[in-house]
């Protein structure tokens, strides 16, 4: 009978292969060998317990026979349990390839598939070996105290991830309150960048110069963080230039006028010329300006420094800071030219 199963359980595979063959989508290639290892797996229990019945044996091998036969059906179920996890596993990195150039999705989709795989490898035999011993009268205490070993381990693990759990729940309290939102300009950890991802335990923030800052989500919920596009994404930028105090402030004011009230990235709210701080030697100039956005405002702040210093160096070379020095003629003493 075990002889007969078998080779039906091959013969049925070889159909099953030549079907899939024919057929032009990959998923019938990964199924038919699932189903052919399953039945191959599945066959020898049947056949057993359909024999037992058959075969006539004394009562006091009924109860060894019986737990023979659940013995090999846990571990048929265990296999095919990991037969499944494993056609799965393969059906998903079908579709990424490593040996791509740009193999970035790939490389994270095979390390969460390869590493979720063997949890449940592990998941399937320790429940499989408890389940063993569970039917043992002799060990069922020690089955038992592997399932609450496993429970301690989750009480443990649990533990362990309370900063993961955290930032779950701090996930859940991002998407209600909006501190933060996909393509915001941030300043994080002294780095400018745009939110380019929100995920479920993590933030990746696009750095300006095409780095990648993954900050918990934990982070934006405990710490100041500056959101430049909060409510709006419009800013006011300032440009400093220190300048020796002989500079007429009129001409400069006039001379800004025609800087920015032309400019493109101007965005025609507000820009103004102020005397914000003097010291013994120059005083500081500040030029504020508005702009749609943050990367436009950076622009017309460096249009608005360079033109400046420009027009400062041209029209009024005299005025750029220069330290100044008396020099005091004594009696007697020899003058250099």
């Amino acid at each position: 009978m075990l002889w007969l199963f078998f080779r039906l359980t091959r013969a049925l595979e070889a159909h099953l292969r030549a079907w899939a063959a024919a057929t032009p989508g990959r998923m019938d290639d990964l199924l038919v060998p699932l189903l052919a290892r399953s039945l191959r797996a599945m066959a020898p229990v049947v056949g057993v317990i359909f024999a037992l019945p058959l075969l006539g044996l004394p009562r006091r091998f009924a109860g060894v026979l019986a737990k023979g036969s659940s013995i090999l059906l846990i571990v048929a179920v265990a296999l095919v349990l990991c037969q499944v996890v494993n056609v799965a596993q393969k059906a998903v990195l079908a579709e990424y390839d490593m040996a791509a150039a740009d193999n970035l999705k790939a490389r994270k989709i095979h390390t969460q598939v390869r590493v979720i795989s063997r949890t449940l490898y592990v998941v399937i035999a320790l429940f499989a070996s408890a389940s063993v011993l569970m039917l043992f009268k002799e060990v069922r205490r020690f089955g038992a105290s592997i399932l609450a070993s496993a429970g301690v381990v989750g009480i443990i693990v649990g533990f362990a991830a309370q900063k993961t759990i955290a930032n779950l729940f701090a996930g859940f309290q991002l998407a209600m309150t909006q501190p933060i939102r996909l393509d915001d300009v941030v300043i994080v950890e002294g780095e400018w960048g745009r939110i380019e991802e929100i995920n479920l335990t993590y933030v990746v923030v696009h750095i300006w110069d095409d780095r990648r800052l993954v900050v918990p989500l934990s982070h934006f919920i405990e710490k100041p963080f500056q959101n430049w596009t909060r409510t709006s994404a419009g800013l006011l930028g300032s440009v400093f230039v220190w300048a020796d105090y002989s500079l007429p402030l009129e001409d400069v004011r006039r001379a800004l006028k025609e800087i920015i009230e032309p400019h493109p990235l101007w965005d025609k709210r507000f820009w103004n010329l102020q005397v914000t701080d003097a010291s013994e030697r120059s005083m500081q100039l500040r030029v504020l300006a508005t702009s749609e956005d943050s990367s436009k405002s950076w622009d017309l702040r460096c249009d608005i420094r360079e033109k400046l210093i420009a027009y400062v160096q041209k029209h009024h070379p005299e005025s750029l800071p220069r330290l100044r020095a008396e020099v005091q003629e004594k009696a007697g003493a020899p003058v250099f030219p």
